[in-house]
């Protein structure tokens, strides 16, 4: 072996590709591809969140459409209480699961002000001269710390999204969000600013989205939670047709304590867990409910602040000028038509002409009001994949 000479044979295939050498220069680069468009702006959303907000958000106006109906029509006032069971706690456990990324900084204080402070001083005020002007009430007071009407959803939200830090590190922070809400309920006192009473007492629905797992959502998607729903639903519905005459629906707005609405006192925290379990339930029957994928409506998901702050002029316009007034309204088919003409409002609402027509108040940029963070540049050019996500 050690006076041979060993030859190594070259496989022809590789006789003409070149050895690289130290000295060897790299091969060229491939021109670069022109830069691909952004995707749209609802590219990177889930469809069956974008689904659940837009019919949320329908069923918000309808319950609207109906509160006049409830004195007429037992029916009416069962599926008005059944709606206000869940469809205002689904809306709140959506917007605490978006949360969780919420962590105080430049960025997402940034956002806080121009997407949730600055769109409820401008309601506000726009919802408080609507009503000086519609019924005919001039002398009505512009107060910022008394919201009218929907406004206290954004103030709620804006209290909520600055104490999601604190959630994050409790060790059992729905308990306690549950136990605030039941001290709120037997605290008259609380008062009307900021409306703190539904501030606290929608709280643990925030927080229980702010600890809810995409595995969780999967699980009330099953076809046996879809199943389950069915008798659960129906059992509410026949529940509400007997409570309707009996039970004071104030207490689904949770902005009263129960000495505030004639109640002792003890039933406060045993509403507040009963109505959060009954919440619960019926949440998790329409989740299991709402479509996966992308239908005609899903792209409304992402203007339901829109809808929803909107369509409140309506609303309340309704019952300024006396349009609940004509006996064929509380009649069957005045209250479908009634029903169709409220879905049918907040869903044009909902859409893009209308999101960039009003989009100054929506969700101004305002980069004049906020210093440079360090995190500016590189946030814009990581973005490229259009707006944030919205969370309501």
């Amino acid at each position: 072996m050690s006076g041979d000479t060993v030859r190594l044979t070259v496989p022809p295939a590789l006789r003409r590709v070149p050895l690289p050498t130290a000295h060897a220069e790299p091969p060229p680069e491939k021109a670069p591809r022109p830069a691909e468009p952004a995707p749209k702006a609802t590219s990177n959303r889930d469809s069956f969140f974008d689904n659940a907000k837009y019919l949320a958000i329908v069923l918000v106006a309808m319950g609207h459409a109906w509160e006049p109906l409830r004195d007429d029509s037992r029916a009416a006032a069962a599926l008005y209480i059944t709606v206000y069971t869940f469809h205002m706690p689904a809306f709140i456990v959506i917007s605490g699961y978006f949360s969780k990324s919420f962590d105080a900084g430049p960025g997402r204080l940034r956002r806080l002000v121009t997407g949730i402070a600055v769109p409820y001083v401008l309601f506000e005020v726009a919802y408080t001269l609507f009503k000086q002007w519609a019924d005919d009430d001039p002398t009505y007071p512009i107060s910022l710390l008394d919201p009218w009407y929907l406004t206290w959803f954004l103030a709620a939200l804006f209290i909520w999204r600055l104490t999601t830090p604190l959630w994050k590190v409790l060790r059992w922070p729905v308990p306690v969000a549950l136990a605030v809400a039941a001290l709120a309920s037997v605290s008259p006192d609380i008062g009307d600013d900021l409306d703190l009473q539904r501030v606290l007492q929608f709280m643990p629905f925030f927080v229980l989205g702010l600890c809810l797992k995409p595995e969780h959502f999967r699980i009330v998607r099953r076809r046996e939670a879809r199943v389950l729903a069915v008798p659960a639903f129906a059992t509410a519905l026949v529940f509400a047709y007997w409570a309707a005459p009996r039970l004071n629906a104030a207490w689904f707005y949770r902005r009263d304590s129960a000495q505030e609405l004639a109640a002792p006192g003890w039933t406060g925290p045993i509403m507040t867990l009963a109505m959060f379990g009954c919440s619960l339930l019926l949440v998790a029957c329409f989740f299991a409910w709402v479509p996966g994928r992308r239908l005609w409506f899903t792209a409304l998901g992402a203007g339901t602040l829109y809808g929803y702050l909107l369509h409140g002029f309506l609303a309340k316009g309704s019952r300024f000028w006396d349009w609940y007034e004509h006996d064929w309204i509380h009649q069957p088919l005045g209250a479908v038509m009634v029903t169709l003409v409220a879905a049918t409002v907040v869903t044009l609402l909902c859409t893009p002409p209308v999101q960039r027509l009003f989009r100054f108040a929506m969700e101004p940029r305002m980069k004049w009001a906020f210093k440079a963070h360090r995190g500016a540049r590189s946030g814009r050019h990581a973005r490229g994949t259009g707006r944030t996500r919205s969370t309501t």
